[in-house]
């Protein structure tokens, strides 16, 4: 099994925090490389897959996730998740901006967005898109 990327999501509450994070974390080196209104990602770019996202909401799951993990398998991924009898938050299903994904819960409570990029088969990953979360 692949991890491509780990990502630390924060919900901030409202579109000034996130504006206001995106200025903080640009001092450290980042950049916007995506931005949907309600969900921001900066990334550094010397190593694109450092990235940070800012969530004012969730649009297609009930909470906004702790951190989110892109792999190579989502499906894979989600049949060991079920099979292993971990809280699944939000079952798997493909999302309008190209990601497929589904959030679980950890041992300590977190929800945890897994993901893979789609392209035109489902399962590969794009590189053009993987700033999204």
């Amino acid at each position: 099994m692949t991890v491509r990327r780990i990502v630390p999501n924060h919900q901030v509450d409202s579109d000034e925090q996130l504006a206001t994070s995106r200025d903080f974390y640009g001092l450290l080196g980042f950049e916007e490389v995506m931005h949907m209104g309600w969900v921001t990602t900066l990334a550094s770019p010397v190593n694109p897959t450092a990235q940070i996202s800012f969530f004012t909401e969730e649009r297609t799951a009930p909470v906004v996730s702790d951190l989110s993990v892109e792999v190579e398998d989502v499906d894979a991924v989600y049949a060991q998740v079920v099979a292993s009898g971990a809280e699944v938050v939000r079952e798997l299903r493909d999302e309008e901006w190209g990601v497929r994904r589904f959030f679980v819960r950890d041992p300590n409570g977190r929800v945890v967005n897994v993901l893979t990029h789609l392209s035109a088969g489902r399962g590969s990953v794009r590189d053009d898109v993987r700033d999204q979360p």
